[in-house]
C-alpha cells in the first residue's frame, strides 16, 4: 500500500488522549480524542491525524480552527500531511484540523458558551465549559508537542494578509517564522490566553500563522502556507527537502495594533493589504446615512497594513485597520 492509500483509507480510532509511544511507526493514524461529554451524553471528539516516523525525532503539532469559523487551516493540514511519507519520516507530525469542535459545528467563532477559546488557554481542570475544554486539549494533546504551529484566519468582517505572529526574540522561533514564506511577520510574545502563549509556557516553540479570511477556502493561501509549513518541518529535520520552497520576503514588524473608530456610520477603508502607509495619510472615511462625511481617519505613523475591516457598518469603537510598525534593520556591530 503506497503513502496516499495509507493516508486516505485508515479509519479513525477513538481514544482518551494522544499517546504517541503506542502508535505503530512508519504510518498515518487517524484518532478521535475524547475531551468532554455533551448534554446528550455523547463524547465530543477532536480529530487528530498523526504521521509517525520510522526514526525517533521531534514532534511538530499543527492546529487549526481554534476559532470555529476559521477554516483555511483545515485543508492546509490535510494537504501538508499528504506530502509526507511516514516510511521516511524522522519524528512525528500531529495535525489537529479542528480544535474548537463545538464552535465549528455551530458555525461560529467562539466556543458554545460564548467565550473566545483563544483567550482561555491553558484553561482550568475544574473550570467552566470553555476553560475545561481548553485545559483537556492542552493536557491530552498539546503537551506531547515539541513545536506548535497554530493556524488562524481573520474574523467575520475583516481580511488578513498571510502573516505570522511569533516571539522574534527567541532565535529558533524567529528562524522557523521566517521559513513559512508569509507576507508579514509581527513580533508578538504571546500570552493573554492564547494557545500559542500556553504552549510557549510549557517550553514548546510556537508560532501563529494567519491564512486569509474566515468561512472560505482560499486556494492560493492554502497552497502558500502548505509549502511554507513543509519547509519548516524540513528545517527541523523530520523530512528531506521536496524541491519546493516558499518565497521569503516577509516584512518584519516590531509590533502592531488596530486602529478604531470614535464614531459610527458607513466606513470605507482605502489601503490594500500589505500596503505601506505614511504618517498622516488618509486611510478611512466615514459617512452618515445621509451621505455626509462625518469622520476621516489618518495613519498615526508609518506602517504596513496587516489586516483591515471589510464591514462598512461601523459603530463607535469598530476596527479600521491593523497597522504593523516595521522593525528597524539590524546594524552590524562595529
Amino acid at each position: 500500500m503506497d503513502r496516499m492509500e495509507r493516508f486516505d483509507t485508515d479509519p479513525p480510532v477513538e481514544v482518551e488522549e494522544l499517546e504517541l509511544d503506542g502508535l505503530e511507526p512508519g504510518r498515518f493514524h487517524r484518532l478521535a480524542v475524547s475531551l468532554i461529554v455533551d448534554g446528550a451524553g455523547r463524547p465530543v471528539l477532536v480529530p487528530v491525524i498523526v504521521a509517525t516516523g520510522v526514526e525517533p525525532g521531534r514532534v511538530v503539532g499543527i492546529t487549526a480552527a481554534v476559532h470555529g469559523n476559521e477554516l483555511n487551516g483545515i485543508p492546509t493540514i490535510h494537504r501538508l500531511l499528504k506530502t509526507i511519507d511516514p516510511g521516511r519520516l524522522r519524528g512525528s507530525v500531529v495535525g489537529v484540523p479542528i480544535v474548537n469542535v463545538p464552535g465549528f459545528l455551530a458555525n461560529q467563532r467562539t466556543y458554545t458558551d460564548g467565550q473566545d477559546l483563544n483567550r482561555t488557554f491553558p484553561g482550568k481542570p475544574d473550570g467552566n465549559e470553555s476553560q475545561l475544554y481548553a485545559w483537556r486539549f492542552m493536557d491530552r494533546i498539546v503537551s506531547r508537542f515539541n513545536f506548535l504551529v497554530d493556524l488562524h484566519t481573520a474574523s467575520f468582517g475583516r481580511v488578513n494578509s498571510l502573516y505570522i505572529r511569533a516571539n522574534m526574540t527567541i532565535p529558533l522561533t524567529a528562524r522557523l517564522a521566517r521559513l513559512v514564506g508569509a507576507d508579514i511577520i509581527v513580533h508578538n510574545a504571546g500570552g493573554d490566553g492564547t494557545l500559542r502563549g500556553a504552549a510557549a509556557a510549557l517550553g514548546i516553540r510556537s508560532i501563529t500563522v494567519e491564512i486569509g479570511d474566515p468561512q472560505v477556502f482560499d486556494a492560493g493561501m492554502i497552497r502558500a502556507s502548505r509549502v511554507g509549513l513543509r519547509d519548516l518541518i524540513e528545517e527541523l529535520g523530520l523530512v528531506d527537502p521536496d524541491g519546493e520552497a516558499a518565497e521569503r520576503a516577509a516584512v518584519e514588524c516590531a509590533r502592531s495594533f488596530w486602529l478604531h473608530t470614535d464614531s459610527g456610520g458607513l466606513l470605507t477603508v482605502a489601503p490594500e493589504l500589505g500596503q505601506m502607509v505614511r504618517a498622516g495619510e488618509l486611510i478611512a472615511t466615514m459617512v452618515n446615512p445621509w451621505g455626509q462625511v462625518v469622520r476621516q481617519y489618518h495613519a498615526p505613523q508609518d506602517g504596513i497594513v496587516v489586516g483591515k475591516s471589510t464591514n462598512p457598518v461601523a459603530q463607535s469603537g469598530s476596527r479600521i485597520l491593523h497597522l504593523g510598525i516595521v522593525a528597524e534593520p539590524e546594524r552590524p556591530e562595529s
